[in-house]
């Protein structure tokens, strides 16, 4: 079955209800009020390192975790929801046919090194982000993913240019209509940052180093609007710490100090809770859940907006892997209800598809791939690929709100792999010490990975993943289905009316998982985070986007 590729013109109903949905008022205390300014400390204790701190070269939640602290974009995401509210810019109107948007900025806000924000400051961030050399093309993932390219193909980019139109108007040009915009300016990837420090501190400076990247100055030092500013990192103790911004414009923070301490275990994340030397942290293990709540502490539960599956490198060395009928087998080998049962929390699901229930273009009448081991060996043999090696890999140093422990996550799929012949050459790296820079260089034939989405929009799942031809972890590109499912994505994105769309990406999901399987999406799960006595104001993101400027620590620790 084919994607629906109609793409609507914009009316002016919609572009009325574009601007007036635009113009709401933001959650930010416009006063510029003392707000909280209880003195104390906030000690998260963080799953993982952050592996710099420029979120526009960022693609992990731990870095994004600290930068979100330290940024803000022109639109923002309402605290505990997945809505777009307005952040730095007021408002924004489109044109007649969606291609040109207005954005009307605050015009009380200064960066913390006290360079203006402005029109200006707008435009060299986005002229910085586009016009970046091949290491920062590889390394800024995210703007890839949704503008398509960067100045050296500024033709197939969706990105045209900045206009400052006046000290507090911004015009920004895209090349066509769609859903993702300007919803995407909440990535915390395309956060604001002061030129005044970018340029001092070689901010696009980056560099190829061995399997990873050597980054700039700019990277330990980063400059932003946001309520905290960036202090220190200890990486020899594993600490970051920030200090409340007493000239934010708005509320400030409720303690003078933000501090993560980072603890790959999880266990030891507990203990540390217990003995009072962190305030809090994320994803706990399920299993405890209720005895950290009879401790007295408060276990915040997210809605489940992630998908965690086993991804192929298609365009690799591993020839077997581009027949469909060994994809099938794999898929049939995976007893995901027990794994769904064992090592994920409750209200987890077997997933049938790329994105959860809650985004338009879910597909309800897909059904999940039936455990069917005997299925896999026939399908491996009709293949002439009984036996086959498969070099699969999974993270160290971790722990993701879709795979609370990856280790027994994946021992459990090859053991299931296993069970039908596969041999399974083990493959392992520190989750920001190489894993994820191996998956996008295509090092590992299949690997355990996954998603929680950045807003509510189907092409930030499956567009994400699949919408880039040349830049994505799956290898469509080798594929003779790549180019289609790549511009089919696309022109359903560039849908106006919602119900056309999310019909085009139910059809599209549909051909996803029936024709075309590029990779194995295994389930979805309700994360959480907890805290101690006495912390009050954490509020729960689906998106694990927490702001910790509304917390307060009773005592002042």
């Amino acid at each position: 079955m084919s994607a629906r590729r109609t793409v609507a013109t914009w009316t002016m109903a919609v572009l009325a209800a574009a601007t007036l949905a635009s113009c709401a008022d933001s959650e930010r205390n416009d006063d510029g009020g003392d707000g909280g300014g209880d003195d104390g400390t906030f000690v998260f204790g963080a799953a993982g390192a952050p592996e710099m701190f420029d979120p526009f070269y960022a693609t992990d939640g731990e870095t994004f975790r600290v930068t979100r602290q330290i940024f803000e974009g022109l639109v923002g995401i309402e605290p505990g929801t997945a809505e777009v509210v307005p952040e730095l810019a007021t408002k924004w109107t489109p044109n007649d046919d969606g291609t040109e948007w207005t954005f009307e900025l605050r015009d009380d806000v200064k960066f913390q090194d006290g360079t203006d924000f402005n029109a200006d400051a707008v435009c060299a961030n986005f002229e910085r982000m586009f016009d970046q050399n091949e290491a920062g093309q590889t390394a800024g993932e995210y703007w890839g993913y949704v503008m398509g390219s960067f100045k050296n193909d500024a033709a197939n980019s969706l990105y045209q240019g900045c206009e400052a139109t006046g000290d507090y108007e911004a015009v920004i040009t895209i090349s066509g209509p769609t859903s993702g915009f300007p919803t995407m300016l909440s990535l915390a990837s395309l956060s604001m940052q002061s030129p005044t420090a970018m340029e001092e501190g070689d901010a696009n400076g980056i560099a190829a180093e061995g399997e990873g990247f050597s980054f700039p100055a700019y990277a330990d030092a980063p400059v932003g609007t946001g309520p905290f500013t960036f202090g220190e990192y200890d990486e020899a103790n594993g600490t970051i710490t920030l200090e409340r911004n007493d000239d934010y414009y708005g509320e400030k923070a409720g303690v003078s100090e933000l501090v993560f301490r980072v603890i790959p275990d999880e266990s030891t994340r507990r203990q540390e809770l217990e003995a009072g030397s962190i305030n809090g942290y994320d994803l706990p293990n399920p299993v405890d859940w209720q005895g950290l709540e009879d401790d007295g502490n408060s276990v915040e539960i997210r809605d489940a907006f992630n998908i965690l599956y086993l991804g192929f490198n298609l365009d690799g060395q591993n020839e077997q892997l581009k027949d469909p009928k060994v994809r099938q087998a794999l898929y049939h080998a995976l007893n995901r209800d027990q794994l769904v049962s064992t090592q994920l929390p409750e209200g987890a699901t077997v997933a049938t598809q790329f994105m959860p229930d809650t985004v338009s273009g879910y597909n309800t009448d897909l059904q999940p791939y039936d455990y069917n081991p005997d299925e896999a060996k026939r399908l491996l043999a009709e293949a002439g690929a009984e036996g086959m090696e498969l070099t699969f890999a999974y993270p160290t140093e971790v722990s993701r709100p879709y795979m609370p422990d990856p280790e027994k996550i994946y021992d459990a799929l090859k053991t299931d792999l296993e069970a039908v012949g596969v041999k399974v050459n083990v493959k392992t790296a520190s989750w920001n010490g190489g894993y994820l820079d191996n998956v996008t260089a295509g090092r590992y034939d299949a690997y355990i990975l996954g998603w929680t989405g950045d807003y509510d929009s189907p092409f930030n799942f499956i567009g994400t993943f699949f919408g880039n031809l040349k830049e994505n972890d799956f290898g469509t590109s080798g594929m003779p289905w790549g180019k289609q499912l790549a511009d089919d994505l696309k022109a359903a994105d560039a849908v106006v009316d919602d119900d056309e769309r999310a019909a085009a990406f139910s059809d599209i999901n549909q051909q996803i998982m029936e024709d075309y399987l590029p990779g194995l999406p295994i389930s979805h799960s309700p994360p959480a985070l907890v805290v101690g006595p006495g912390v009050e104001g954490v509020v729960p993101s689906p998106l694990t986007a927490e702001e910790f400027d509304s917390v307060t620590v009773e005592g002042g620790q």
